[in-house]
């Protein structure tokens, strides 16, 4: 039975790129194809040995789920709540830096398609495109802010989050220090970027995103800047002064984290907890939620993956939302993190690819596809609410 008779039409009425993307993985092979290198390698690259990153993958395909039958499934939905707002999936963007360099205005590009399907969005601090002006399209836009640890910088940078109107502040504490981005230098990125004959040319042969995306940027807007990073406008791409502004974040500590509890009034949810001292630590510190996270494998190689942790986190997280990112790409993914115990699951990659690919219409197809996969799923298993999911369907392979 068709659950969604609204998506044949949809995919009907899709351009034939987006009819030939069955699935998540689709997109990056496709946004290969149309993204100069080192734009795709920014986004697409780890750290070092790409270790991390490859077994957040595996984790995934390490463990199987237990369906049953003769339940009855016609009943299925995906919505969930979460601080008193419902969702129409279990799923929601995650934060992405640089999002308006793959994509024509990239993070209202997602921001619009999010709303649109009643998911969560959350703005990246290294965005390009002011905080002020995706709250004003959608309001519920969650906020991932890179604090420094400055109390002065701190203090000025929330209460410009808070006079936009955002609801929701989720702090990164993973980046003390930039992890070793390597690989996307070799790809030809760099910080600042560096106008080269090499950069020109790879934007060249990409005469679609040159036009479509460059161009038409710095006709519409001028030269992107760093939005978002303090409570002031930051550097521009280019600007040599870009690292300085992104390398203060080694004096960050709890009593930063308490000031920002103290401050900030509505939700709040610390991200890049991979220890079950620091739950503990950031429970203390009255945090609302919890999101487990290696950064998608961009900072630290080697370190443990995010849904090997997820255990120890919730016992520590006291029955506060626990959130999980990393590795995510398929909807069986994201019904094993539910029954692991995760209350949402957030992808990254994907709808950076996807709003490369196909702009706001990419990130809707998707959405679609993981919404897809996941209602399916949810009937062969044999669950009606994503509450249904628990830890005993869940086998080790």
């Amino acid at each position: 039975m068709n659950h969604n008779p609204r998506r044949s039409a949809r995919v009907e009425s899709a351009s034939p790129r987006l009819r030939r993307i069955l699935s998540l993985d689709d997109f990056e092979a496709a946004a290969r194809r149309c993204l100069p290198r080192p734009i795709f390698g920014y986004v697409a690259s780890a750290a070092e040995e790409n270790l991390s990153h490859a077994k957040n993958r595996e984790a995934f395909s390490q463990w199987a789920l237990t369906p049953r039958v003769l339940v009855g499934v016609s009943a299925r939905t995906q919505e969930v709540e979460l601080f008193g707002c419902k969702y129409a999936s279990p799923f929601g963007i995650a934060p992405m830096g640089l999002s308006a360099l793959s994509a024509y205005r990239g993070d209202l590009v997602q921001t619009r398609a999010a709303k649109a399907a009643g998911i969560p969005m959350v703005l990246s601090g290294g965005s390009l495109i002011r905080l002020e002006e995706v709250m004003a399209e959608a309001p519920d836009t969650w906020f991932q802010a890179y604090v420094p640890g400055d109390e002065a910088k701190i203090r000025a940078l929330l209460a410009r989050v808070q006079a936009s109107g955002c609801k929701t502040l989720v702090v990164t504490v993973d980046i003390p220090v930039m992890g070793n981005r390597e690989n996307a230098v070799r790809s030809g990125f760099s910080a600042p970027l560096r106008p080269s004959l090499r950069l020109a040319w790879d934007g060249a042969i990409r005469p679609r995103w040159l036009l479509g995306t460059f161009v038409r940027t710095l006709m519409c807007h001028g030269m992107p800047h760093f939005e978002n990073s303090l409570a002031e406008r930051g550097a521009p791409v280019l600007s040599a002064t870009v690292m300085r502004e992104h390398t203060a974040r080694d004096r960050l500590n709890w009593n930063h984290l308490a000031l920002i509890r103290q401050l900030w009034k509505g939700v709040l949810i610390v991200k890049g907890i991979l220890n079950p001292a620091d739950a503990r630590l950031a429970r203390e510190q009255g945090v609302d939620g919890l999101w487990v996270s290696n950064h998608g494998g961009r900072q630290m190689d080697g370190a443990v993956t995010a849904l090997q942790v997820l255990p120890e986190i919730l016992e520590e997280a006291a029955g506060r939302p626990v959130f999980i990112d990393g590795g995510v790409r398929r909807g069986s993914d994201v019904l094993k993190a539910l029954a692991a115990g995760a209350s949402m699951v957030f992808v990254g990659r994907p709808f950076n690819y996807a709003s490369a690919v196909g702009g706001e219409a990419g990130v809707t197809h998707a959405i679609q596809l993981l919404r897809d996969e996941i209602d399916r799923n949810m009937g062969m298993l044999g669950v009606n609410t994503c509450q249904d999911l628990q830890g005993d369907m869940l086998r080790r392979w």
